[in-house]
């Protein structure tokens, strides 16, 4: 057993049957050794963000990348954002736009990579490709890597004798240990070749993963690996690993499905001289029936999210408690709060369900947290941009905000809430089975007597003078009725708004009327104004209703 004196990133501790020195020399002592990650002992922490441009960024690798963020900002390290676009085929500048929209959308602003710079690119892998060459040959001329001129029928025939000895497919060797004559002639013809690493025969990787614990494979479950195509394109863990160890990363923080790709990545390091980082392997994010989430559950990218009216604080909260939390009841957290609370060692190992009920409910928390000017001009805005609404500020809108806020969880709800409002369902709760109570409590005297209100003025004339005016009227017209409490309210709120339940009824119909003379709300919107309310009103048979007839519809005239 022998230690290895490396740069401070890692501790790197290794055995051999022969000298150390003979490891770069020597291809007997390629074939046995164990390699042993410890944790880094640096100055500098560095992680990094390393998405494919393939698709829309899904929230499990937006949580990846809060938690890359989150470990960097609470050690006063550098967040790389690095773009895997070696997948020519699939990889888009579309996907990349996308994604680097996403993260910016959640608050994730990175110190490196594209459109920042830095001094460790190119940060995109495409623009890499003669590096990559570069260390390729460099493990050619060390030995640890050898040309393979399989063809891709030797190589179906290797798996199929394997799978008929029930063994694993690993590739058997067949030119880890050709002559330079017999590699030579093959040049000579213009074979088509792959770099292939070789894999020593025994030993071990183990691996101290910050939230795994140790974790550790044997060599002989993995064959010599492809690390280079024959058409010169480089293989995926040799890519990262170059990376990586080129931008100095210390730490990489990244799904537990790339757990199996430290054994490659640990023989290329070791083989390379470079220190290896420390790893940390976060659990898959799940489905309510525990399966991997997927676009069959439902909504699972960022942008999908986003669309759908969630803000960015809030998924940025609920993504983080997805394996972690502060070990406190507390599940309200901004980002500035996170990086202040987080910490690698409390992010737990098991899967974590995405329970997109409990997603809504924290956006909505966060969404009654803004400053009401800022939340009235975020509903505001929404409004005039959907066209319910031809101002997006005023004190219809910042009383309407006012009214509805504690109902919405998300700024999509705003639109429901207000077309809600707007509306006058008159007839649909006139026949609802949970009205017939209060029709056969004397509501067809009550709407009599407010229609007599409505024509005296004495109605318009309260709501005009606001909810003082309301309080007024209301108070005097339950008197004249000996009426009070849910005897006078119920069947106001059924003449006046149409429906059985909603927000304050006085603050509603001081919107409806306020709506009817300042011309802000959109004709196609639905609104039915207190003059076409009352129309309706007095167009209902009420003898047909308390004999259990329809009610038919007034032939009045009403906005659409």
């Amino acid at each position: 057993m022998c230690s290895v004196a490396v740069a401070p990133l890692a501790g790197i501790k290794c055995s051999h049957v022969a000298p150390p020195w003979l490891f770069f020399r020597s291809r007997a002592a390629l074939r046995s050794f164990t390699v042993s990650a410890s944790s880094p002992v640096t100055e500098s922490i560095r992680v990094r963000f390393a998405p494919s441009p393939t698709g829309n960024l899904h929230v499990g690798s937006a949580r990846t990348a809060l938690f890359n963020y989150l470990f960097a900002r609470s050690k006063g390290g550098k967040f790389v954002l690095r773009i895997e676009d070696t997948d020519l085929e699939r990889s888009t500048k579309e996907s990349e736009d996308s994604l680097l929209r996403d993260l910016s959308w959640l608050g994730l602003d990175w110190d490196e990579g594209p459109g920042v710079g830095g001094n460790y690119g190119p940060y995109r892998q495409s623009e890499r490709n003669s590096l990559y060459k570069h260390y390729a040959d460099q493990l050619l001329q060390s030995g640890h890597v050898y040309r393979c001129f399989c063809t891709n029928e030797e190589l179906e025939s290797m798996k199929e004798i394997a799978k008929l000895k029930q063994l694993p497919p690993v590739y058997t060797g067949k030119w880890a240990s050709a002559t330079d004559v017999e590699v030579q002639e093959e040049l000579g013809k213009g074979t088509p070749y792959t770099y292939r690493f070789r894999v020593p025969k025994h030993g071990s990787l183990i691996v101290d993963d910050l939230i795994r614990g140790e974790v550790s494979w044997n060599f002989d479950t993995l064959g010599d690996f492809v690390i280079m195509r024959s058409n010169g394109q480089p293989v995926y863990n040799f890519c990262v690993t170059v990376d990586d160890a080129t931008m100095a990363i210390s730490h990489v923080i990244r799904a537990e499905e790339h757990l199996p790709n430290t054994l490659r990545q640990g023989l290329i390091y070791k083989a390379l001289g470079f220190p290896m980082p420390q790893f940390a392997h976060v659990s898959l994010i799940l489905a309510p029936d525990k399966s991997k989430l997927s676009k069959r559950h439902g909504a699972t990218s960022v942008g999908q999210f986003a669309e759908m009216g969630f803000l960015p604080q809030a998924m940025v909260n609920y993504l983080a408690l997805l394996g972690w939390g502060d070990g406190t009841e507390n599940e309200f957290f901004t980002l500035d709060q996170l990086v202040d609370k987080f910490t690698i060692e409390r992010v737990n190992k098991s899967g974590a369900v995405f329970d997109s009920t409990k997603l809504r409910w924290m956006n909505g928390q966060h969404l009654r947290s803004l400053p009401l000017e800022k939340l009235t001009k975020l509903i505001g805005e929404r409004w005039k941009s959907i066209g319910i609404v031809t101002e997006s500020e005023g004190s219809f809108i910042e009383e309407a905000v006012l009214l509805l806020k504690d109902a919405i969880d998300l700024i999509t709800d705003a639109d429901i809430s207000l077309s809600n409002l707007l509306s006058y369902r008159l007839y649909a709760t006139l026949t609802s089975p949970e009205t017939k109570p209060v029709l056969e409590d004397g509501l067809p005297e009550i709407a009599s007597s407010l229609l007599a209100a409505y024509d005296s003025g004495e109605l318009k004339s309260a709501l005009e003078e606001g909810h003082a005016g309301w309080q007024t009227w209301v108070k005097s017209f339950g008197k004249s009725l000996k009426r009070k409490g849910k005897a006078l309210f119920m069947p106001l709120r059924i003449l006046l708004t149409g429906k059985l339940h909603g927000p304050d009824m006085g603050a509603s119909m001081v919107l409806v009327y306020k709506a009817g003379c300042c011309g802000i709300v959109v004709p196609q919107s639905g609104f039915v104004s207190l003059d076409d309310r009352f129309k309706m009103l007095r167009e209902v048979e009420w003898e047909s209703l308390k004999r259990d007839n329809p009610v038919m519809e007034s032939t009045v005239a009403v906005p659409t």
